[in-house]
């Protein structure tokens, strides 16, 4: 199993990592690029287009400002792309989400919050998890602690305001 990330460019590297972290709790193998859907099409195209045969089983497209990164990758490929869209100081973002999120019918991008990084990591996972049980078991794992230290942090602060 195998996550293609690709980000826009280097500056988007502040939230992939966060990805990256996700993925490596996971124990999911994945390989990063920054390739840009405005300055390098061709190669955006050339790496949806043989991302399969490397591979890769889920896309996570991280990108800011027109964002269409995700968008053109999805067109080549039949993999499911994630959208990451990153934070940029022109619209706080906004830009970066829109861009991703109204995408024209039959070109599917699923979409995270700005800056999201790891709902987009575990995204990744939870579809890979339809095909690798051991994922699947992860998540439930995942979520019961995620539940656990909720609880613990209200049984805290309710010991606080006694």
């Amino acid at each position: 199993m195998k996550v293609g990330i690709v980000m826009g460019s280097k500056s988007d590297y502040k939230v992939v990592e966060r990805v990256e972290k996700t993925l490596d709790g996971f124990s999911v193998a994945y390989e990063t690029h920054i390739i840009s859907a405005h300055r390098t099409p061709e190669a955006a195209a050339v790496f949806a287009r043989s991302a399969e045969e490397q591979g890769i089983e889920v896309i996570i497209s991280a990108a800011g400002k027109a964002a269409h990164l995700g968008g053109v990758l999805a067109a080549y490929t039949p993999l499911p792309v994630i959208g990451l869209p990153v934070l940029s100081s022109t619209l706080d973002g906004l830009d970066s989400l829109l861009s991703m999120v109204q995408m024209p019918k039959g070109v599917p991008v699923a979409t995270v919050a700005i800056d999201g990084a790891e709902n987009a990591a575990l995204f990744a996972v939870q579809v890979l998890s339809v095909k690798y049980p051991a994922l699947r078991e992860a998540m439930y794992t995942f979520k019961a602690n995620m539940e656990r230290e909720v609880l613990q942090a209200d049984a805290s602060f309710q010991e606080e305001r006694a």
